[in-house]
C-alpha cells in the first residue's frame, strides 16, 4: 500500500503533517485500544509501515524516486537487462523477445553466484543447478523511551507493524535521535542466506524535571528566600536518587551548582558527566505583615540596585 495513502496526506506533506496523521491514527486505531478490531488493527500496521519509511529523509526520496517498495526493500535489480539498447545492430532488440538482453550478463551472474557459494552442480544428468541465496533487508522502526530508560538503560518490547514482536536492549547512555543495530533481527534471508538486521532510532521523551546536554545532567532547583540568605542543606533529585547539596549563603537566582559525576555514563569513554543545578529562588506564597514591615526597614539602610550598568 502506498505509504502517503496509508496516513492519508499528499506527496507534497511536511514531516510535521506526516508525523501529525501517524499519531491521529495510532490513538485511534491501535490494537490496544482495540482488541476485537481487525480493522483498526490493519490501519495502524499499515500506518506504522508508511510512518517508519516516511519520516527517514532519505529512505522518503529513495521511496518518491522508485528505488524502493512501500516495505523499503529495494526494488529488483536489472542483472540481466541494459538500460539502454543500440538499436542499431542489436540481434537482441524488440521482436525477439529480450530487449537490452546481454547474453554476458548471464555469465557474470553466474561467476558471482558460484563465488557466494550460491550455485552448485548435482542436477538430472549431472546437470547444473542453481540455488540463489540473498541476505535478508534490513528494517527499520521507531521507537519513544522514557529519559530515565535512556540514560540508565533498559529493555524494552516493541511491536512490528506485521504483528509480531521484538526485544530491543537499551544501552545505557542512549541519546535522542541513536539508531540501535540488531544484527540478523531484519527480513528472512531467501535461499537459505542470513537475515537482514533491524534498525530502531530512538527518540528520547522528556523529563519533567531532567534536562540531558551531552553527558551533563541539568536541573532547576526551588530555594525559598531564607534559605538563600543564610544558605543551608537541601534535598536535589538526581538520576541516581536524591543527594543532599548545600546552598551557600546569599545565593541568587540563575547560580550553578555542579555534582561531578552525577551526570549520564559516556558509552565510549565509561566516564559520566556532572550534574549541573540551576538555583531559583521562589518567593512565599503569601507576604505577610511581618515580612513586609521587615523588608521595608531593610530596604531603607540597605538599599541596593542589582541593574546597575544594565543598557539597551
Amino acid at each position: 500500500m502506498d505509504p502517503y495513502e496509508a496516513l492519508g496526506v499528499r506527496k507534497t506533506a511536511t514531516d510535521a503533517e506526516i508525523r501529525k496523521a501517524y499519531r491521529k491514527i495510532a490513538k485511534e486505531s491501535h490494537p490496544d485500544l482495540n482488541p476485537d478490531d481487525k480493522d483498526a488493527e490493519a490501519r495502524f500496521k499499515a500506518a506504522s509501515a508508511a510512518y517508519d519509511l516516511l519520516k527517514d529523509p532519505e529512505m522518503r526520496a529513495r521511496y518518491d524516486r522508485g528505488e524502493i517498495d512501500a516495505s523499503g526493500q529495494e526494488r529488483p535489480e536489472r542483472h540481466f537487462y541494459r538500460e539502454y539498447a543500440d538499436a542499431t545492430g542489436n540481434p537482441y532488440q524488440a521482436g525477439r523477445g529480450f530487449e537490452g538482453f546481454d547474453p554476458s550478463d548471464i555469465f557474470a551472474d553466474i561467476l558471482r553466484q558460484r563465488t557466494e557459494g550460491g550455485f552448485g552442480f548435482g542436477g538430472t544428468n549431472g546437470g547444473p543447478r542453481t540455488t540463489f541465496r540473498a541476505r535478508g533487508p534490513d528494517l527499520r522502526y521507531s521507537m519513544e523511551v522514557p529519559f530515565m530508560d535512556a540514560v540508565k538503560g533498559a529493555t524494552t518490547r516493541i511491536t512490528l507493524p506485521t504483528g509480531g514482536t521484538l526485544d530491543v536492549k537499551i544501552p545505557e547512555g542512549t541519546k535522542d535521535g541513536q539508531t540501535i543495530r540488531l544484527r540478523g533481527k531484519g527480513g528472512p534471508g531467501i535461499g537459505g542466506g542470513p537475515a537482514g538486521d533491524a534498525y530502531v532510532t530512538i527518540s528520547v521523551h522528556p523529563h519533567p524535571v531532567f534536562r540531558r546536554e551531552g553527558d551533563d545532567i541539568l536541573i532547576a532547583l526551588p530555594v525559598s528566600i531564607d534559605e538563600a540568605v543564610l544558605g543551608d542543606k537541601v534535598e536535589a533529585p538526581t538520576i541516581d536518587g536524591p543527594v543532599k547539596v548545600t546552598v551557600p549563603k546569599g545565593a541568587s537566582s540563575g547560580q550553578m551548582l555542579r555534582l561531578r559525576g552525577r551526570g549520564v555514563k559516556n558509552p565510549r569513554t565509561g566516564k559520566r558527566g556532572d550534574q549541573k543545578i540551576e538555583l531559583k529562588i521562589v518567593m512565599p506564597p503569601g507576604i505577610d505583615s511581618e515580612l513586609e514591615t521587615f523588608m521595608k526597614n531593610w530596604r531603607k539602610k540597605h538599599a541596593y540596585n542589582p541593574r546597575r550598568g544594565m543598557k539597551a
